[in-house]
């Protein structure tokens, strides 16, 4: 079996995808025969099979240094020349159609992976322009031509059901709990940032993007003060922009991002759209609670025993939700955190139930279509 996945939400800087693939080539080495092989945008072109393809591209403005080449042709030979017998594609982009095209011509099986909202995302970006109703059209055309689609959570299940695409599967990520762990804590956190032992220091990680709702966040902690300090995790520099919050550039080292997760007392997340949330499995993996919005895929994840969840967008009832945790015993929900982590999310439990679906999808045989009668199939 040679699996390729290939996605265009890859850069150095990007989160969870890259993570998901990085976890998966890292399982099937040690647990499989499989060959794995990625293929991903770059700043330059490098052909590696079972290991990361890149094809160059141009940096896309506004994006967590995302790249996008320009020509899909070249990116299906690519994938065509590796000789795939399975392609999983991470986005509904150029890359699923160039996997879609290559699936086809050689008759092999193709999953797709629903890791992003496109419809809503693009919807509330260029608004009127694009709407979501056309999008969802426009995803469900797509993946006509896939044998399975999966998602992350029960949530984008049924927004995928609804838009018409039914050959759906929930597939949970998972977490590294070796590396996302407790041990990792250190006492330090507070001397490092200077702040008072007494402080109670919770943490956000990811992209600073408009959709993860971070002036919420700064609301909140306006509203509670001292002793509250919020550490941000994620942006491009260093900076105090308020007496109690910290902004620290994102950490490409998962261990050492572990370090800082473990070392605050919860982590906090007001965004609304998400369609999983790894960085709350991870931070409960590292033994801590989690405050986040009750929207998106959140309360699949987060309950009353392992954190808290506040009214969407609304700095006071996150403020509120944050100061109800200190009311509780934090380490004793960040245990029961953890618990929960290592029952239902480890990337062992992932993977060794997506590759049973592989393997469903490779018994079943598709007849290849010749070079000449296959469409050229461009992403609009």
């Amino acid at each position: 079996m040679h699996l390729l996945d290939t996605t265009l939400f890859y850069s150095p800087t990007s989160g969870g995808v890259k993570r998901y693939l990085t976890a998966k080539h890292a399982w099937l080495g040690a647990h499989t025969s499989w060959e794995h092989t990625i293929v991903v945008p770059g700043s330059l072109d490098h052909l590696e099979r079972g290991g990361v393809c890149t094809l160059s591209g141009y940096p896309v403005p506004g994006t967590f240094n995302y790249r996008l080449p320009l020509n899909p042709r070249r990116w299906a030979n690519l994938m065509s020349a590796l000789e795939p017998t399975l392609i999983e594609a991470g986005d509904a982009f150029h890359p699923a159609w160039c996997a879609r095209r290559v699936a086809q011509r050689r008759g092999i099986p193709l999953a797709g992976f629903y890791h992003s909202n496109l419809p809503r995302i693009i919807g509330r970006r260029f608004g009127g322009a694009l709407t979501e109703p056309g999008l969802g059209r426009y995803v469900r055309w797509l993946y006509e031509g896939f044998d399975v689609v999966f998602a992350p959570s029960r949530l984008m299940c049924a927004y995928l059901n609804d838009i018409g695409v039914h050959h759906t599967m929930h597939q949970p990520l998972g977490v590294d709990a070796e590396v996302f762990h407790p041990q990792r804590r250190t006492a330090t956190l507070r001397e490092r940032l200077g702040l008072p032992a007494a402080t109670r220091v919770l943490v956000y990680a990811g992209r600073f993007a408009e959709e993860k709702n971070l002036p919420v966040l700064l609301q909140a902690f306006a509203r509670l003060g001292k002793p509250y300090h919020l550490l941000l995790i994620g942006g491009a520099r260093a900076a105090r922009p308020a007496g109690n919050v910290t902004m620290m550039p994102y950490r490409r080292d998962s261990v050492e991002l572990a370090a800082w997760i473990a070392s605050a007392d919860a982590l906090v997340h007001a965004g609304t759209k998400e369609t999983f949330g790894l960085v709350i499995l991870e931070a409960m993996a590292c033994a801590r609670p989690v405050v986040a919005a009750r929207a998106g895929a959140f309360p699949e994840l987060v309950d009353e025993s392992v954190g808290m969840l506040a009214e969407p967008n609304s700095g006071a009832s996150m403020a509120a939700a944050i100061a109800a945790l200190y009311e509780r015993d934090i380490e004793a929900v960040g245990a029961a955190a953890r618990a929960r982590v290592l029952q239902h999310f480890t990337w062992h439990r992932a993977f060794h139930a997506q590759t049973s679906a592989y393997a469903s999808l490779a018994g079943a045989h598709r007849q290849s279509v010749p070079e000449g009668r296959v469409l050229e199939l461009r992403s609009p």
